[in-house]
């Protein structure tokens, strides 16, 4: 189980990640003034393992994971879907993956081939964005975090169109 938590007192879209004993896993480094909505992620060191950026020539919201460089997988919001949000994770030479869930509720689930991968909880009641990410044994942590990662981008892009 992880934590993505959102600093209270931010700038950009800075978040921590934690494991369940609040031992920092991941920093999210947010890029204040940045077109493609940019994240960096970083290991407790600093060093930068991942990127999550925002497609621009996209018809419907659509964002990329990069690792060392290279596209790992692409995360595209469904335009329609029913009742629920819909987004399709492709992965670089794997399965695609659905991230389905109720923006009201903040409860997603991520499946592929119809076993579910990890399931995301935003907490209400905390001053900050909180997701509790909740990840199946052999599932690639880094893939599902920066993920859920785009999905919080679509879903603060969204609201700031409303």
């Amino acid at each position: 189980m992880y934590v993505i938590r959102e600093r209270l007192f931010r700038l950009a879209d800075d978040s921590d990640i934690t494991d369940e004993t609040g031992r920092p896993v991941l920093h999210v480094d947010g890029k204040i003034l940045s077109l493609r909505n940019r994240l960096i992620l970083r290991d407790p060191s600093g060093r930068e393992v991942a990127q999550v950026h925002r497609k621009l020539a996209a018809l419907r919201p659509a964002y990329q994971v990069t690792v060392d460089g290279k596209t790992m997988a692409e995360v595209r919001k469904h335009l329609f879907s029913t009742f629920h949000e819909r987004f399709t994770i492709d992965i670089a030479g794997a399965d695609p993956m659905e991230m389905t869930g109720d923006l009201l509720s903040h409860e997603f689930t991520i499946q592929r081939d119809g076993q579910t991968s990890a399931t995301v909880s935003k907490r209400w009641i905390s001053l900050t964005d909180t997701y509790a990410v909740d990840i199946a044994p052999g599932e690639n942590d880094l893939l599902i975090l920066a993920s859920v990662l785009a999905l919080d981008l679509a879903v603060d892009a969204e609201n700031h169109h409303s």
